[in-house]
C-alpha cells in the first residue's frame, strides 16, 4: 500500500458497524450526521462506516490535506481499502483521494458535487462568506434554505414553521463552515477526473439551486466509465429525497461491493 502523505488537518471520526469499509465525506456547512445520518444505520448493517467531521474551527483547508486526512482516518480505523460516499465539497476530496490512493479507494459515490465551482455556485458561496464574516447568522440561514432546497420543498413548508426552522439553522451553523466555504470557492480537481480508476456513480439533483447539476454532469463526463443519475429535488438530497437517495446508494453497492 502507498504511504499516506503527511496531513495537517485533524478530523473527528466515528466508526459504526462492521464489514467492508465505507468512508463518508460531508459537504461544506454540513457534518457527518447532517449529511449522512439517515444513511449510516442502513450501511452499518453490512459495513464498517467511517465518518469524519472536518475541523470545527477555521483551520485552512486544502483538497490534498483533506483527502490525506480522510484516508488516514480510514486506515487508523483498520480499513485498508474502502468505498467513499461523498456529498458536495466532499466529492472533490473523494476524487483527489481516489487519484492519490488508487489501491485503497475501490469505489466512489459522488452526490451534488463539482470539479471546479461554476460562476453561480461561486456567487452563492461568496454570499456565505460575507455573511459569516459579518456574523449575520439570520441572513445566512435564509440563503442556506433558499439555495440548499428546491423551490417546491421550500414552498411546501407551512408558513408558521419557517421562523423556527430559520432560527434552528442560524443557531446550528457548524464550526469551520467559513474555512469549508473558502475551499469550495477555490478547489479545482478537473485534472484529476480522467485519472480516477475506481467504479464511480455521480448523482445530480434536478432542482439544485446551490450547485447546478451541470457540475455533476461534468464530473461524470470526465471520469472514465462513470455512471450518472439525476434525482428530483434540491441540493440537500438526503432530506428531500431520502428514500431515493438511499436506494441509489444501495443499488450501486450491490453491483460494486465495498472491498
Amino acid at each position: 500500500m502507498t504511504n499516506i502523505s503527511s496531513h495537517r488537518i485533524s478530523l473527528t471520526t466515528q466508526v459504526t458497524g462492521s464489514g467492508p469499509a465505507i468512508v463518508l465525506a460531508h459537504g461544506a456547512g454540513g457534518t457527518i450526521e447532517a449529511n449522512f445520518g439517515g444513511l449510516i444505520p442502513l450501511l452499518a448493517r453490512d459495513h464498517t462506516v467511517i465518518g469524519s467531521d472536518y475541523p470545527a474551527d477555521d483551520t485552512p483547508l486544502d483538497v490534498d490535506g483533506l483527502a490525506d486526512a480522510l484516508v488516514a482516518e480510514a486506515v487508523a480505523a483498520g480499513a485498508e481499502t474502502f468505498t467513499i460516499i461523498a456529498f458536495s465539497l466532499g466529492t472533490t476530496a473523494a476524487i483527489r483521494a481516489a487519484v492519490k490512493y488508487p489501491e485503497r479507494v475501490r469505489g466512489l459515490v459522488l452526490a451534488g458535487g463539482f470539479a471546479k465551482i461554476d460562476n453561480r455556485g461561486r456567487l452563492n458561496i461568496e454570499m456565505w462568506q460575507r455573511m459569516l464574516a459579518a456574523g449575520d447568522r439570520e441572513s445566512f440561514a435564509r440563503v442556506v434554505l433558499l439555495g440548499g432546497f428546491s423551490a417546491d420543498f421550500v414552498n411546501s413548508i407551512p408558513e408558521e414553521q419557517l421562523p423556527g426552522l430559520l432560527a434552528q439553522t442560524a443557531t446550528n451553523i457548524p464550526g469551520g463552515t467559513a474555512a469549508q466555504a473558502a475551499l469550495v470557492a477555490t478547489v479545482d480537481v478537473r485534472a484529476d477526473l480522467a485519472l480516477v480508476a475506481a467504479p464511480t456513480l455521480v448523482v445530480g439533483m434536478t432542482g439544485d439551486l446551490l450547485i447546478d447539476p451541470a457540475n455533476a454532469r461534468e464530473q461524470a463526463a470526465g471520469i472514465p466509465g462513470a455512471e450518472y443519475v439525476e434525482l428530483p429535488g434540491g441540493h440537500v438530497v438526503m432530506v428531500e429525497q431520502a428514500q431515493a437517495w438511499q436506494a441509489t446508494v444501495s443499488e450501486f453497492l450491490e453491483r460494486h461491493p465495498a472491498a
